[in-house]
């Protein structure tokens, strides 16, 4: 029924003239989209075997009990499957928005492996904290009791805000910093709003205000205020930094004009959506809109730009990888999705430099074979000599992925282990670095990976750092 009235809805809304079907569709879309949400959530939840061995639940980072949570939805128990669902996930509507299912959970559905098309796990997780949210179940912050104790957070990213959120519920007193004018790091500026609405991660950065959680915006440790000083404001320091060093490219004419970052690109485009001034995007540095685009890269913000691109109407959207699909990082179905939007990918090929006049005109591409697979198993790629042609490009965008900063150099700290890629040395399990009361989490530590693994690293920094503070106080008791 939820189904037939939201076909019938499109249908009668495009047979009206413009002005009242705009209003008919302010007026009733929302109400009709909810039936069918939670008529289509019921129904895939249903599809669920509650198999013995639950390989969804296994495969997620967080170990989420979807089982349960889907169990619960089938019968319409919604807020009993919110209350799941949030039990071992911080920000479950965002995971359930932006998490790359179909290699997590979903890829690892029984009824997927069997042929029969998988539980949309994903959205069904977004329907349940979405329904929690207009319905007044998520809760706001108040813990028991107060503590004295503090803890500083350096990076508002999602690692951060789950350790900051997981902290301020056990009464202690947080303060997070970051660089940028706004909490969220890549949630906010690096995700694209049409995966990720910014408004969904607005309200949890508000939920953190709100239950006494400081943020120090507009700060650059190291420039503005010393890692040092943060040390000793505080009891415990947790290092979210994330990793913002675009990796690079080099060839004739690579410093061209509009051969541009993936991270200046989609954050240009995320503050404009915001409202705010961009002028690189007003002037069109930072601006697609009927240009000839070329992105260079496989990753998942490779998928971001060029979803992007379409999206402010550029003339033409070219990828191009130096592997084939099957070998490319970055998820399959949103590649199949960029696909449907427009996109060309131009496999097994490679930059080698750019053509320029003035500003750029073009990629010059070397194509590439797939050779002997290295030590992961994964294969190689080879040069196919003699095989060089020029894409045309008016803007190009380097999505090579992102390297960490070199942060004992950059906040003039001594003691803080590093790994030969740069990362922080951080224990796996407690997350404590070499620096007593100072621990590591997400991509700092990780190198470029998955938001759902940086919620998980600082929910149990935050374990860790309740267990140090204890120790401290017995050892000073004694």
């Amino acid at each position: 029924m939820a189904q037939q009235r939201m076909l019938q809805f499109v249908t009668v809304s495009k047979e009206m003239p413009e002005k009242r079907a705009a209003t008919v569709r302010a007026q009733d879309f929302n109400e009709i989209y909810r039936e069918y949400a939670e008529a289509k959530a019921e129904e895939q939840a249903g599809r669920c075997s509650q198999c013995g061995v639950p390989y969804c639940q296994s495969h997620c980072p967080l170990h989420n009990n979807i089982p349960d949570w889907l169990r619960m939805t089938a019968e319409g128990r919604v807020q009993e499957a919110y209350e799941i669902s949030q039990a071992t996930n911080t920000f479950p509507e965002i995971c359930g928005r932006i998490c790359p299912q179909d290699r997590l959970c979903e890829g690892n559905c029984v009824i997927e492996q069997s042929g029969h098309g998988t539980v949309t796990i994903g959205a069904i997780e977004k329907f349940i904290t979405d329904t929690a949210w207009d319905n007044g179940w998520v809760k706001p912050i108040k813990p028991a009791r107060e503590r004295t104790e503090s803890v500083g957070i350096i990076g508002a990213g999602p690692g951060g805000l789950a350790a900051a959120d997981h902290l301020r519920r056990q009464g202690l007193q947080v303060t997070v910093y970051d660089r940028y004018d706004r909490a969220g790091g890549l949630l906010t500026y690096g995700i694209p709003g049409f995966k990720l609405e910014k408004d969904v991660v607005m309200q949890r950065i508000k939920q953190l205000e709100d239950g006494g959680v400081q943020f120090v915006l507009n700060c650059n440790v190291g420039e503005d205020i010393t890692f040092d000083a943060i040390r000793g404001k505080h009891d415990a320091v947790i290092i979210a930094t994330g990793v913002y060093k675009s990796r690079d490219l080099g060839g004739p004419n690579a410093t061209a004009t509009g051969i541009v970052r993936a991270i200046d690109y989609l954050t240009a485009s995320n503050r404009k959506s915001f409202g705010d001034d961009v002028p690189e995007y007003d002037s069109g540095e930072l601006n697609a809109e009927g240009k000839r685009v070329v992105v260079i890269g496989g990753g998942d913000t490779a998928m971001d730009c060029v979803r992007t691109a379409i999206r402010q109407g550029a003339q033409s959207v070219k990828c191009l990888y130096r592997r084939d699909r099957a070998n490319m990082p970055g998820s399959q179905r949103e590649v199949a999705n960029a696909e449907e939007e427009g996109v060309d990918f131009v496999w097994l090929t490679a930059p080698k430099g750019f053509t320029a006049g003035d500003a750029v005109e073009g990629v010059l591409v070397q194509q590439m074979r797939l050779g002997a697979p290295d030590a992961t198993g994964r294969q190689s790629s080879e040069i196919i000599e003699g095989a060089d042609y020029v894409e045309d490009a008016d803007l190009v965008i380097k999505a090579l992925g992102f390297e960490p900063e070199e942060l004992p150099k950059l906040w003039g700290v001594d003691g803080l282990d590093v790994t030969r890629w740069g990362t922080v040395k951080a224990d796996f399990r407690s997350h404590a670095t070499s620096l007593p009361g100072v621990f590591a989490v997400g991509d700092i530590v990780r190198g470029a990976s998955l938001v759902v693994w940086a919620i998980r690293d600082g929910r149990e920094a935050a374990d860790s750092i309740l267990d140090y503070l204890a120790e401290a106080q017995s050892v000073a008791a004694e």
